[in-house]
């Protein structure tokens, strides 16, 4: 409720503001102001300043025009950042005469770095590449976690605060149960899946950890800790026996013991780290600071001043599939299966684009919208390579999505697999008796309302459901058997809707290479035979805010949006504008705060998450 309050808050200020602006010509004035947005300029010996609390994502977050402007009259930032701009940052400061070093700070106020590990695997990777050209890291954090930790290791100098403290417990992974209380207050529950590992429908029926969940939730977790262990302790010159050690017998460290187990190099205060770059930089005693540059503004620089930038007709398009995956045009974070099935049709019928980068980081979703992308893929493929990163999580529909690509890449700490289908039934009958409520009806058809939640299903209507889970399920097995050339015998073992990590995906052969996005891209030239000849294009395409407002006072009758290249109706009333906006947060607030409104809604459009 708070994301909705907030969302639609900023949509409808942002649409009052607008239409105020707009009536005193005030409009034009901060156009020109966005306008004016020169390159930002970099003093010789800078540091680069990562904030460790920014929110990495692999595409831009959406925002409508309204929520723009809203942040532009309040003054708050987003703290997102894309993951494209922090890996090209990085590969421009490695090449930056004027940047000397990177500063890792984990002063912000918004805790640990936001990002997945497989996420984190990319970006600490870049850093090692900017720390093997000879230039220095430093990283601070008054007390560090392993999020935070699995990047700030990689430094040369490694500082925590001397009242801080170092956390090094290893992972966990919890899960709440809600069967007794839906029993306890009346909510019958019925399920139908394929797959003894699909555990999404465990909270709804269980009370605890079924073993095959505990089971593969185990293996995943050993999986990235291991990952975690040999990385970090190779950074820091530890094996990962004696990280695990660490873990095991401290769990939490005081900054001497962090120190004394080469967790940290030096315990210090933020002004004497400050201090320290000081002297990197060449900055006067008296100096406020040292001279920095932030690695968002630090993203505005242009490639082509460090010699970087390929300029080529030939595009490589990277396309992000973020979020859960949904029918039809999809809200904020989500992958609507119209709208990205639009994207990559766009991309296969244009000549320019010469091979597709599909940047997977979703758990699932619609078993009918993963299916109308998968299409698009397949047809790609057909007339151009395509080839799928794997972020964060690519698991069951994010890997149907996934499964015709050219090449999968994927990290070690990557989640995927979870090939199964389920389904969740629910039914109020015996809450709302408890409460004196009733239902009475008639039909024309023995099954016209097996949708209903007034009662359980029948198990004529449960064979029927299963039924069709079962059509989708081995549907599934059908696509991974045939796109990945395993036989079908194998894809039922790794099936079962188990998860895996990207490293135990490619022993299985749902991978086929471990790495990220960037080496996808790299293979994507290769595929095309384009050598040096091309050009990075990401989609889809973000718009100015300028652009925005322009496109609002338009008043051509039809168009192709900017952001996803789809067809639609351009409404220049505000108010029209303000509600449907209204509309797509609504939407978003069922997916994100109301899933058993999403589960009733099941069978007809059985989720693979």
């Amino acid at each position: 409720m708070r994301d909705f309050l907030k969302y639609t808050f900023a949509s409808l200020v942002g649409q009052l503001v607008f239409c105020a602006l707009a009536a005193s010509g005030l409009i034009f004035l901060l156009i020109a102001a966005a306008t004016r947005d020169t390159e930002p300029q970099v003093r010789n010996k800078s540091v680069l300043v990562f904030d460790l609390s920014l929110n990495i994502t692999d595409s831009s977050r959406a925002s409508g025009t309204g929520e723009l402007i809203q942040q532009a009259v309040s003054g708050e930032e987003d703290n997102s950042i894309t993951l494209r701009t922090v890996l090209d940052a990085i590969e421009k400061a490695t090449k930056d005469r004027r940047i000397v070093g990177i500063y890792l700070d984990g002063n912000g106020e918004s805790g640990s770095v936001g990002a997945g590990y497989a996420t984190l695997k990319e970006v600490r990777q870049a850093l090692e590449k900017f720390k093997a050209s000879g230039k220095k890291i430093i990283a601070y954090d008054a007390n560090w976690d392993e999020r935070s930790y699995y990047l700030g290791s990689v430094a040369d100098t490694v500082v925590v605060n001397p009242l801080g403290a170092m956390e090094m417990n290893g992972l966990r992974a919890e899960q709440m149960f809600l069967a007794g209380a839906l029993e306890k207050y009346g909510i019958g529950v019925q399920v139908i899946r394929v797959g003894k590992y699909k555990s999404a429908v465990e909270p709804f029926i269980l009370e605890k950890l079924s073993e095959e969940n505990r089971a593969q939730t185990q293996r995943l977790l050993n999986d990235i800790w291991g990952e975690f262990r040999t990385t970090v302790g190779k950074s820091r010159e530890l094996s990962p026996q004696q990280v695990q050690a660490i873990a095991d017998n401290k769990g939490v460290l005081n900054p001497e013991e962090a120190q004394k187990g080469r967790l940290v190099d030096k315990v210090a205060y933020f002004d004497q780290v400050v201090a320290e770059i000081k002297q990197l930089t060449e900055s006067k005693e008296d100096d406020r600071t040292f001279k920095q540059i932030s690695l968002p503004t630090y993203g505005r620089v242009s490639p082509r001043t460090v010699g970087i930038k390929r300029q080529s007709r030939h595009k490589i398009a990277v396309i992000y599939a973020e979020g859960e995956i949904v029918n039809g045009q999809g809200g904020l974070r989500q992958v609507g299966g119209d709208r990205l099935a639009g994207q990559l049709r766009r991309l296969r019928l244009d000549d320019d684009v010469k091979a597709v980068v599909l940047r997977v980081n979703s758990p699932g979703g619609s078993a009918t919208a993963s299916e109308v992308i998968q299409r698009e893929v397949r047809l790609i493929r057909e007339k151009k390579p395509i080839i799928v990163s794997m972020g964060d999580v690519a698991a069951s529909g994010g890997y149907w999505i996934s499964t015709y690509a050219n090449r999968i890449f994927a990290e070690p700490n990557t989640i995927t697999g979870s090939i199964g289908v389920f389904g969740l039934l629910l039914d109020v009958q015996k809450l709302a008796n408890n409460n004196g409520i009733t239902w009475d009806g008639v039909k024309t058809g023995r099954y016209a309302d097996a949708q209903t939640i007034s009662r359980p299903k029948t198990p004529q209507e449960l064979a029927i459901y299963q039924q069709s889970v079962n059509r989708i399920y081995y549907q599934f097995l059908g696509k991974v058997a045939n796109s990945r050339k395993l036989s079908t015998n194998k894809v039922q073992e790794i099936a079962q809707g188990r998860v895996w990590s990207g490293l135990a995906a490619k022993q299985i052969g749902l991978v086929d290479e471990i790495g990220g996005l960037d080496k996808a891209v790299e293979f994507a030239a290769k595929e095309a035979k384009l050598a040096d000849d091309w050009e990075l294009q990401e989609y889809p395409r973000t718009r100015s805010l300028e652009e925005r407002l322009f496109k609002n006072l338009g008043g051509d009758s039809a168009s192709v949006d900017g952001d996803d290249f789809t067809p639609k109706a351009t409404q220049s009333d505000p108010l029209t504008v303000a509600y449907q906006q209204l509309q797509k947060e609504l939407t978003m607030l069922k997916s994100m705060n109301d899933p058993m409104g999403v589960y009733a809604r099941l069978p007809f459009n059985f989720r693979i998450d």
